[in-house]
């Protein structure tokens, strides 16, 4: 355990855009500070001689130096398992960015490390500590809304040519809104209303050519019963995303005010973010006009949520709020989407690999 009084060193790990999303967090958390940023590539150093802060080659170097308590992992996703378990040999505790790995192997290895090191590991799903999300959750599961019935969720991302510069963005195994974006609605859909049981799904390249998708559109069931169907693309124009709705990132993003999901239950409905719940005065009638009700949060930057809870996990340890093992069953759930693109059948979700052990969505 660390003296909780001492400010945290914090190194991260890969300059890139979420990278500095995380450096520009830890100027603004009193407890925290960037100690070191690593990062071979010239912009990360030209960042961290602006910053004042050694820039490291490598993990290795890192690790020799001393200068970090913990680190960020915000490195192409091949690279998760190999940087985050030489942190955590070396002691060090781990934010890792989203996905938990490129593979289902590579994240089963990496719980393996976790488990038998003991150090820290938080696998950075950032919504889970929006207040949004914690009170969008607490409503679902208080009976608010009743069982799902379906719910809807949109992902419409104009990402510039750009973007796709970095060629691991344009890799399979590592690219594509599948793996980068809807991981994000995989784990809230999951978080909200329990496991996934089986997908469908259609993928299409035709936009940007790639050899990973750049559309997509899925249907899932949950073993609890209800249907989601999700539209993803990272090519079409339109403000119906989270990351374009949120306000979660207004550095990166503007904020629409419009909805990207809506669930529908039994008893109701809430679309999010604006945080709407709509229910009949009665009797649910859809003759009958429906009320809306927006539920009051107080708000929050889920990143400075997420840091906050990482300096509890590095000071005080205690379980993640988004363990590996729980981030792993987003991949397998991608994995099973995947497979439904390619084959053009429905797929079983197999959490197998996972259940020898405790539940892992709460």
């Amino acid at each position: 355990m660390y003296d909780t009084g001492k400010t945290l060193n914090i190194a991260v790990i890969g300059a890139g855009a979420i990278g500095r999303t995380h450096i520009d967090t830890l100027a603004r958390m009193p407890t925290m500070r960037l100690s070191a940023i690593v990062d071979p590539a010239a912009p990360g150093q030209a960042l961290a001689e602006s910053l004042g802060v050694p820039c490291l080659p490598d993990v290795a170097a890192l690790i020799r130096t001393g200068l970090a308590d913990a680190a960020i992992v915000a490195t192409p996703n091949e690279t998760h398992l190999p940087v985050s378990e030489a942190l955590l040999r070396a002691g060090l505790p781990v934010l890792l960015e989203k996905p938990v790995a490129e593979s289902l192997a590579s994240a089963l290895k990496l719980i393996e490390v976790v488990e038998e090191t003991g150090v820290a590991l938080l696998v950075g799903h950032h919504r889970r500590h929006n207040p949004i999300i914690r009170a969008a959750h607490e409503a679902i599961h208080s009976g608010a809304i009743g069982d799902l019935v379906m719910a809807t969720v949109t992902c419409a991302l104009a990402k510039p040519d750009p973007y796709f510069e970095a060629a691991w963005r344009r890799t399979p195994g590592a690219g594509g809104p599948l793996l980068i974006n809807l991981v994000h609605e995989i784990d809230l859909l999951r978080h909200f209303f329990g496991e996934i049981a089986t997908v469908q799904a259609i993928a299409a390249n035709a936009r940007r050519g790639f050899a990973v998708e750049d559309t997509a559109a899925v249907c899932l069931t949950f073993e609890n019963g209800g249907l989601a169907t999700l539209c993803i693309s990272d090519a079409a124009s339109g403000p119906w995303a989270w990351d374009l709705t949120s306000g979660e990132n207004p550095a990166r993003f503007p904020a629409h005010k419009v909805s990207a999901h809506q669930y529908a239950g039994v008893a109701g409905g809430l679309s999010l973010p604006d945080l709407t719940l709509w229910r009949h005065p009665g009797t649910p009638d859809w003759t009958v006009e429906m009320q809306p009700e927006p539920l009051t949060v107080t708000p929050g930057d889920p990143y400075e949520a997420q840091l906050a809870h990482f300096a509890d996990l590095i000071r005080e340890g205690g379980a993640p709020r988004v363990s590996a093992r729980d981030a792993t069953a987003n991949l397998i759930v991608l994995d099973a989407i995947r497979q439904a693109a390619e084959t053009g059948r429905t797929v079983d979700v197999n959490l197998a690999p996972l259940t020898a052990r405790e539940t892992i969505a709460a």
